[in-house]
């Protein structure tokens, strides 16, 4: 573990550079712990660094020392972040998977066959970053792997669900993008005028489930008149 400055008012605690659950479990369990410390203002979890916020009058070197305590101590095998699983129905039929003959031709499996392979997975939401409140979902099984588009989108809309490397994930707002479109979800992951505007947290659980697209539709038109009940998911 490293800690560095990260302007004049945060510090930048980078683990092992590398995408890995254990790694992520650390810095989720020092997020965890930080919370309780006054000094702190706030708190950037990313998959392998956490970005500390201080106060004007906060010693760096004293919170240095308390994070390298802290890390010292803690024991992520034991963590515990208030998780939820969230089950996210996605149709990957045309129109919403723009990019799945080219994900067939990449990966050489069927339609069928990427639709089951990204369904059968829990995926751990290591981050959130690009745009608010994406989340950044991993590992993808590497049958799936497909690297980014030669040529990213001006535009994808929300609710597309996206893979690039060996990473998968939702888009929350419509946004320029570069990640292969192999569906989407009628169900918004976010809503900025709520208490809770995002529907994710790292560490939290998502797993895909196929629906047609007549069942995005009905889903779709629920969601628009508020007769959906969002409470399922963000409650």
């Amino acid at each position: 573990m490293k800690i560095v400055p990260f302007g004049d008012s945060a510090l930048l605690v980078n683990f092992e550079q590398k995408i890995d659950e254990v790694i992520n479990n650390q810095v989720l369990s020092l997020y965890k712990q930080l919370q309780e410390v006054k000094e702190v203002t706030f708190l950037i979890p990313a998959y392998c660094s956490l970005t500390v916020g201080f106060g004007e009058q906060t010693s760096i070197k004293a919170l240095s020392e308390q994070i390298e305590e802290l890390t010292s101590k803690s024991q992520s095998t034991d963590l515990d972040l208030n998780t939820k699983l969230i089950e996210i129905p996605v149709c990957y039929e045309a129109p919403y998977a723009l990019d799945m003959n080219e994900v067939t031709e990449k990966t050489g499996l069927t339609q069928q066959e990427i639709i089951d392979t990204h369904c059968q997975e829990t995926y751990k939401v290591y981050m959130l970053g690009f745009v608010a409140g994406f989340a950044y979902l991993g590992s993808l099984p590497e049958q799936l792997f497909c690297p980014r588009k030669a040529e990213p989108r001006k535009e994808v809309l929300a609710g597309s669900v996206g893979l690039a490397g060996l990473q998968t994930g939702i888009y929350p707002a419509n946004a320029p993008g570069g990640w292969q479109i192999i569906g989407r979800t009628p169900i918004p992951t976010f809503n900025p005028k709520a208490e809770k505007p995002t529907l994710f947290k790292a560490g939290d659980a998502v797993k895909f489930k196929s629906i047609s697209s007549s069942e995005f539709e009905e889903i779709e038109k629920q969601v628009s008149s508020n007769t959906f009940n969002l409470e399922e998911y963000y409650g």
